[in-house]
């Protein structure tokens, strides 16, 4: 199992990316979150990474955090859901974010994610609470301390609710984010510069 690469991206491609790691290139797959922190030119990244193995493929997942790997892991177990779903959900929302729908049952929340209707958000729900540990809050067991849902993250979610690309609706967050701006006020000037162009 490949856990863990470090090395310079070399090409980006959401949701791929080509990482270069002692002169082998690795494909891999990645939520937009990824994409979001990685650092600009080609300057040393350490990607966390799961390999899934199909018939007809062998598919490498990256992500910054590790935590949004373990999220990533959690959710392939739950019927249903496969790792294209499950990059979806991470590029929609952060894991803080998605741990707090789980945990509030939010269904509507989850419902505006790319691909998630109402019954896989119920099934989501149900089978995430069972996976993270009972003893604990799903945030808790999902995250570190530090992670925080941020304004910037929930906006470009609604975005991608309202039919936008994930990469057009980060870039349409981040052309328009200033410090301060909740989440509402982002996608009001994210809406207004759109229509504007």
């Amino acid at each position: 199992m490949i856990g863990l690469l470090r090395g310079r991206v070399i090409a980006r491609h959401a949701p791929s990316l080509l990482l270069e790691v002692n002169g082998v290139g690795y494909e891999i797959e990645a939520p937009m979150s990824t994409f979001y922190d990685l650092p600009a030119g080609d300057a040393p990244v350490t990607l966390f990474t799961h390999l899934s193995i199909r018939e007809d493929a062998h598919v490498l997942y990256g992500f910054v955090r590790e935590a949004d790997r373990a999220l990533f892991r959690a959710l392939l177990k739950v019927n249903g859901v496969g790792g294209k779903m499950a990059l979806a959900i991470l590029s929609g929302m952060t894991a803080q974010a998605f741990a707090g729908c789980v945990e509030a049952g939010d269904v509507a929340a989850l419902t505006r994610l790319p691909g998630v209707g109402r019954k896989t958000a119920e099934r989501l729900i149900v089978e995430m609470r069972d996976r993270l540990d009972g003893t604990q809050s799903p945030a808790a067991a999902v995250l570190p301390a530090t992670a925080v849902a941020t304004a910037d993250g929930e906006a470009v979610a609604a975005l991608i609710a309202l039919g936008y690309k994930p990469p057009e609706a980060g870039r349409m967050i981040r052309a328009v984010a200033t410090e301060g701006m909740d989440t509402e006020d982002l996608i009001k000037a994210a809406l207004q510069a759109a229509a504007r162009r």
